[in-house]
Formats: C-alpha cells, sequence, structure tokens
C-alpha cells in the first residue's frame, strides 16, 4: 500500500480515538451546565471530580515508578488493532472508513432514521437536510459523526483549526446550523472549497500545464485556420497570375488591391473570419506577409519536385533564355521519371543573368541544380535552342556542362529544328521567301489600320464567309506559319476586295504581288506542305512525349513529304490554284509572255527585281514545288540527330515499334554511355515477355513497354527504359514558362523583384503541383521562415 495511504489512514485511526475524548469533553460541559443549573449538586460534583483526578495521578505516578502507565499495553493494542484495519480497508477498498475520497466526493449517506443522542433532556439526530444546504458536509454512519469534506482532505495541516469538522469530527446536533455556518464562513474552509474545487478542475480539464497547453494549442489553431484562409487567396491569385496589391491599400480605398479584396468578400461568407479578430499588429495582410506566404507556396512545391526527382535519381535539364524588358531572364526546367512511371517536365526556376555569355549561362544553371541540392543525381541529358552560345560544341553552354556532368549528352529542340527547317527552306528559295514577306504585309495593313480592319469585317460579313483573323508570322513557332497562310486563303477574297476598296499605294503594291496565280499557288502549296508537318509540330509541344515516338513520327513525315513530290501532286496543287485565280477574278496569263528588249547593247551584271512569269503546270513544279519539297527534305534529313547516332539507335532499340527492339547489339551504347550492364539472359526474358504481352494488348510506345517490366525482375532493362524516356525531345517547356512571365510581368508589375517574380512563376506554371500541396505543410513552412510575434506550430 502507498505510504501516504498508510499515513491517512492511520491519522484517520487517530481522529476516532480522539472522538471519545471529545464526548466527555461534551459531557462535562453538560455537566457543568446542568450543575450551574442546579447548585444543590455542584459540591457533590467537585467532589466527585477531584476523587477522580487524585486517582488518575496516582496511577501515573505508579506507572513512571514502574516503567508503565495504565492501559498502555490496551492502547498499543488498540491502535494495532485500527491500523490493521486501515490496511485492510485500503487494500479491499472496504471499511475501514466510510467517508468519501478525492475521487468520489463528500458521502452524504441518506437514513430514514440516524441515531439519536442525549443532549440535556433532549435526544437529537443528525438531519439529512443539512447536506441540502451544505454541499461540503458529509456524515460518518459508522461513528455517526459530521465532517467537512473539503477541510478534511484539502485543508492545510498546519493552518486548519483543530475543529471537529476538519479532524475528528462533530456530533453535537444541538449547536450543528451555528456550527457549520460558522465553519462555513471561516478563511481556511474557504481556502479548502477552492482546492477541492481545483482538484475537480484538474482531473475534468487536466493540470494547469495541460490546461495552458490545450488554451494555447486552441489559439494556434485558431491562428493556423487564419492562415488557411490566406494560403487560399494567395493560392489562387498566384495560379491564375493575378495581381496582388493595390495602388492604395488604405481603409478608406474602394478599391484595396485583388489580395485584400478577396479576403473581404471571403469574409462576408465565412462564419470563422466573421468571428475571428486577428491582432492588429499581426494580420499577415501586409505585402511583407503577402511574399512570405507566397515563398513558403512556392518552395512547398519546389520541394515536391526536388523529392520525386531524387525518387528517379536521374534528370534531365532544359534551359532558355528571353529578354523581360532590360534584364535577361533563364528558365531552368527539368524531366524525370516519377515513382509512379509518368514522364514530367517541371518548371524549376527562373534566374535573372547578368551577363549573356556560356559561363554565365553555365554557372547559373550548376548554381540552381546546387541549391536545390541535385548534384548527387545523374543528369542524363541537357537540351537547350540552336543559340551559338548554347549548343557551342567548343564554348558553348553545352561543352562546358559536359564538362561537369559527362553524362549529360546534348539534345537540339526538335521544336526549333523544326521550325529552322522552314527558316532555311525560305533562305534557299528566294520565291518562298518573298512569299512570307508578302503575308506579314498583308498582316500589318489590316492590323495597324482600324479603318482597314473594320471594312476587312463588313466586306467578310458581305461575302458571306466565316468572322476570322488574320494571323501574323513567328519567326519561333511553326504553327503560326501553318495559321497564317490557312487564314489568308479562306479569306482571300475579302482581302483582295478590301485592297481594291482602298486607294492608298500600300494597298495598291500589296494589290498587285497578291493578285497573282504564282501567290495564290504559293497559299494552295504551302498549305499542304505545312499541313502535313502540322501534327508533329503539336506533337513536338508536349510534355509526355519521348524521343522514340518523335523519330518514328518525323520518319513518317518525311516519307508523306517524299510521296509528294510528283507530277501528279504538282498537277493538282496547280488545279486547286487556278479554281482560286478564277473564283477572286485574278487574271491568268496564256502562254509565255514576250519582253520588249530595252537593254540592247548593255551588259546587266544583276539583277533588275523581275522574277520569270510561270504559266503553266510544269513551270510552277519546276521552279517553286520541287525546289521546296527537296530543301525541306534534306533538311528534315540533316536534323533531329542531337545526341549521337549511337545513343539514337539505342533510343530506338526501347521502341517497341522499331526494328531493332530489345536488340543487344543497339542498347550496348546507351549501356555503356550511362554505364549500365546489360544481361543477355535479361533481354532474353524480356523479349519472351513482351511478345506474350503483345499477342493480348497494345504496346506501341516505350512508356507503355516501361510499365510492363518488372524492377526485379528487369532491373538493369529497366534503367535503360527509364533513361530512354528522360531524355528530352524539347525544351518547349522553357518557352512556355516565358508565356507565364510575359502574363505576370506586365507593365504595371515592374517594380517586382526577382524573387518574387521567380516564386509567382512557380505557383502560375505548376499548376498540378499548387494543387495537390498540404495546407498544413505550408503553414508550417511559413511559421518557420522567420521568428513569430504568435506561436503557429501546434504542441506535439
Amino acid at each position: 500500500m502507498d505510504i501516504r495511504v498508510f499515513f491517512q489512514r492511520k491519522n484517520t485511526a487517530q481522529r476516532e480515538r480522539n472522538i471519545e475524548g471529545d464526548k466527555e469533553s461534551e459531557q462535562n460541559e453538560n455537566s457543568s451546565t446542568e450543575t450551574e443549573q442546579d447548585p444543590d449538586r455542584s459540591g457533590e460534583v467537585r467532589g466527585e471530580r477531584e476523587h477522580q483526578n487524585t486517582a488518575a495521578l496516582q496511577q501515573e505516578a505508579a506507572g513512571r515508578m514502574t516503567g508503565s502507565y495504565p492501559g498502555t499495553a490496551e492502547r498499543v493494542q488498540n491502535e494495532t488493532r485500527e491500523e490493521q484495519e486501515l490496511l485492510q480497508g485500503a487494500a479491499g477498498g472496504i471499511a475501514g472508513n466510510d467517508l468519501g475520497t478525492a475521487e468520489s466526493g463528500p458521502r452524504q449517506t441518506l437514513l430514514q432514521q440516524y441515531p439519536l443522542s442525549q443532549f440535556g433532556g433532549q435526544q437529537r439526530a443528525f438531519n439529512s437536510n443539512w447536506f441540502q444546504q451544505f454541499k461540503w458536509l458529509e456524515y460518518s454512519v459508522a461513528r455517526n459523526l459530521a465532517f467537512c469534506f473539503s477541510c478534511r482532505l484539502f485543508g492545510k495541516q498546519n493552518t486548519i483549526k483543530k475543529d471537529g469538522l476538519s479532524r475528528s469530527g462533530f456530533s453535537n446536533w444541538k449547536r450543528a446550523l451555528d456550527t457549520f455556518r460558522e465553519h462555513e464562513t471561516s478563511s481556511t474552509h474557504a481556502s479548502s472549497m477552492i482546492c477541492w474545487h481545483s482538484f475537480k478542475t484538474t482531473k475534468k480539464q487536466g493540470d494547469v500545464l495541460e490546461q495552458l497547453r490545450s488554451a494555447n494549442a486552441a489559439e494556434i489553431s485558431d491562428r493556423r485556420q487564419y492562415l488557411h484562409r490566406i494560403l487560399a487567396v494567395t493560392s489562387f491569385l498566384g495560379k491564375q497570375g493575378i495581381p496582388f496589391r493595390g495602388h492604395v491599400e488604405q481603409e478608406s480605398s474602394h478599391n484595396q488591391g485583388n489580395f485584400l479584396e478577396c479576403m473581404k468578400l471571403l469574409k462576408k461568407f465565412d462564419p470563422f473570419l466573421q468571428n475571428h479578430t486577428p491582432p492588429s499588429h499581426t494580420t499577415y495582410l501586409s505585402h511583407f506577409a503577402q511574399d512570405e506566404m507566397i515563398t513558403s507556396i512556392s518552395h512547398e512545391i519546389t520541394g515536391n519536385i526536388v523529392k520525386e526527382m531524387k525518387e528517379a535519381k536521374i534528370y534531365s535539364v532544359m534551359a532558355d533564355e528571353a529578354r523581360d524588358g532590360h534584364t535577361e531572364q533563364l528558365a531552368v526546367c527539368v524531366r524525370f521519371v516519377s515513382g509512379e512511371g509518368h514522364i514530367k517536365e517541371c518548371f524549376l526556376g527562373l534566374r535573372k543573368l547578368e551577363r549573356f555569355d556560356a559561363q554565365c549561362i553555365t554557372d547559373t544553371i550548376e548554381e540552381l541544380l546546387q541549391y536545390y541540392t541535385l548534384n548527387d543525381l545523374l543528369c542524363v541529358a541537357q537540351s537547350y535552342d540552336g543559340a551559338s552560345v548554347m549548343s557551342g560544341a567548343v564554348g558553348g553552354v553545352q561543352a562546358r556542362f559536359r564538362q561537369r556532368h559527362p553524362e549529360a549528352v546534348y539534345i537540339h529542340c526538335y521544336a526549333h529544328e523544326l521550325n529552322l527547317v522552314l527558316c532555311h527552306t525560305c533562305k534557299a528559295i528566294p520565291a518562298a521567301s518573298d512569299f512570307f514577306g508578302l503575308l506579314e504585309n498583308v498582316y500589318t495593313f489590316f492590323n495597324t489600320s482600324l479603318v482597314n480592319h473594320t471594312r476587312f469585317k463588313e466586306l467578310q460579313k458581305d461575302l458571306g464567309l466565316v468572322p476570322s483573323e488574320l494571323v501574323q508570322l513567328s519567326n519561333t513557332r511553326w504553327a503560326c506559319q501553318v495559321k497564317s497562310v490557312t487564314a489568308l486563303l479562306n479569306n482571300i477574297s475579302a482581302v483582295l476586295a478590301t485592297l481594291e476598296a482602298t486607294n492608298t499605294p500600300i494597298a495598291k503594291g500589296i494589290l498587285s504581288k497578291l493578285s497573282k496565280p504564282k501567290t495564290v499557288y504559293m497559299l494552295i502549296m504551302f498549305s499542304q506542305v505545312l499541313g502535313v508537318t502540322e501534327g508533329l509540330h503539336r506533337y513536338l509541344q508536349g510534355e509526355r512525349l519521348d524521343m522514340g515516338k518523335a523519330v518514328e513520327y518525323k520518319m513518317s513525315v518525311v516519307d508523306t513529304l517524299t510521296n509528294l513530290r510528283t507530277e501528279a501532286a504538282a498537277e493538282e496543287i496547280f488545279k486547286k490554284a487556278m479554281d482560286v485565280c478564277r473564283d477572286c477574278n485574278i487574271q491568268i496569263p496564256q502562254g509565255p509572255r514576250h519582253k520588249q528588249r530595252r537593254l540592247d547593247g548593255f551588259v546587266v551584271e544583276s539583277s533588275c527585281g523581275a522574277t520569270p512569269s510561270l504559266t503553266s503546270s510544269a513551270e510552277f513544279r519546276c521552279e517553286i514545288f520541287f525546289p521546296c519539297l527537296d530543301r525541306m527534305l534534306k533538311e528534315l534529313a540533316d536534323r533531329f540527330s542531337g545526341a549521337g547516332q549511337k545513343i539514337m539507335e539505342g533510343i530506338q532499340a526501347c521502341n517497341p515499334s522499331s526494328p531493332t527492339f530489345l536488340s543487344e547489339d543497339a542498347l550496348k551504347p546507351i549501356a555503356a554511355h550511362y554505364h549500365v550492364t546489360i544481361k543477355p539472359e535479361e533481354l532474353l526474358v524480356a523479349k519472351n515477355f513482351i511478345k506474350r504481352k503483345m499477342e493480348k494488348e497494345d504496346i506501341h510506345n516505350i512508356t507503355t513497354a516501361f510499365h510492363l517490366l518488372d524492377e526485379d525482375m528487369f532491373p538493369t532493362l529497366k534503367a535503360i527504359f527509364r533513361i530512354a524516356l528522360t531524355i528530352p525531345v524539347s525544351s518547349c517547356s522553357c518557352e512556355r514558362s516565358f508565356s507565364a512571365l510575359r502574363r505576370l510581368h506586365t507593365w504595371l508589375r515592374r517594380t517586382m523583384g526577382q524573387e518574387r517574380l521567380n516564386d509567382l512563376a512557380i505557383l502560375s506554371i505548376e499548376k498540378e503541383y499548387l494543387n495537390n500541396i498540404e495546407p498544413e505543410n505550408v503553414i508550417d513552412r511559413f511559421a518557420t521562415l522567420k521568428p513569430r510575434r504568435y506561436s503557429l506550430i501546434l504542441p506535439k
């Protein structure tokens, strides 16, 4: 048994032993009262007391002489017996003590008839109605005594008066009410009551520290709920690329900016915001707090990206630069295969270039990779556009980057390569160059003048054409060339009518060039030729494409253009062009034109600007159609190699559609380059496995085959397939980041800092990761970004 329980029970037993003494005192008091009331008996009583006292003194003296006191052995036996009863009561939870405990509260036993005690000529007993008046009162049935529960258990031993209610019990029922009231108004009772209520509160709600922690946790939870709303508004504005701040954000302003206005709008419908009042100096609505929340969200997104990259263990880097006002910005993206086997191209960051040279760009890329601790991962490839500063084999970025990452093969962006095919075709064929120059002039004429544009739209409506706009050409986007040709061909009648109605020298000059069968023929020809490559261009803009499929599509385009180089195809284009000329009243020349000789006797050493007049289908075919096709086929054949012939053959050996699929000879070079050891037995099992799968399902690309291969069954082959999927095809992800930059860094937001611009770009570009972030993690980042006035981290 606990020693404290033992002594408590012992003290209780001592109090019980003192009960008899208290009763004797009360009887003496009663006797004294009776003696005072009856003077005839006073002398007799005093004589009897003196006799008893004298006998007691004699017995005490005899006890000192013999070394013992009268009744000593009996008292020792009684004390021992009482202690044993207390121990039994503590062990069995029964009756050594029938009073209440700290856990149970006061023992207020209700009896039909309480034991009677003699008080003078009256018999009195305990009254159960006293329980209703005094909640602290308790009654011991075994001893017929009343106690104060709070003072008995919670009173301070050195301050409580040794009254019956506190220690030994009370049984003077004659003076009960007066004694109870007097005791209730005492300071010691008030202190014990406070201790009792504190004990009950502690049992119900925990101790003081726990209550403080609970109260603190509730306050922190409210602050975090408040930050949840701020996080939601910040994520929404960042995702949509909407400005945060207003010109005037004071309370008197009618437009405090998108962020504050969204918070005010949210408060109208959110009961929590209506009831929550943050401290005036800690509202987390200032532009400093906005920057910190944006940074926290950005770090959470990039942290999730880096975590997936480290699970993949290999990655590729893509970079591109663009001018942002008077600043050169470098966008860096990464490509990797996630743990679920999905190809991902993610935006990693936007950095300001101090100088536009190969060394500065390389150092910036390396600095960004080190910032995210990616140096321990294997970089298998790098992809940039064809600018000499990026693609230079000696001093370019790709050469300097390979000094630090020897395995990173260089891939010239296939989308840029495809655009260069057209650019070099136009440079080699003067007629094609003049044609696209004319398209640009037509677009400028109709879009720089509101009068010309309005007249063009009216004539479109009068001629029954579908309302549409002309498309501007772009030096970097292949799709713009196709759309511009198609738009002019569909609206040529309205364009010619507008030019005829406009009596200006520019309109007449454009009309004279546009109203030629040669121009119409080239419209039809490029509409068909560029249409063949349009699908490849759209495919190269994707994120989850693989190199094997891209090369396969490119070869399909080459085969289609090769089959198009026939006289029958040229004749069909000529017939369509002549039909358009007739519909638009364009004069078709009949037979060869004889020019008057005006330079007889002179030697002409340079061109005078005259072009030959083409009239027949054969002339158009030989002068325009075949030269353009031949140049395009040559450019397509010379480009799209990039990674090296052996590496490309290894990538194709991972493609189920390739004749060399899982060929050991084709896979050896790529495996050796990335230090992977191929096991011939593993290849044989994989061939049979894929063959059986092909009988039941369609396996058409590297990604499908990669998902079928189990890493435990085919470890080396799985690694090679992962590398083949990680090698990028284009750097279009960087181009898309510049599109987001154009939306973010408008002329109204030119004062934005580089760090905020980078973080907002991540929020705007990586929408998928933004939608999947954990708000609690973001708030934890926000809380630990710097020391906070109020705690925002929940206690563990």
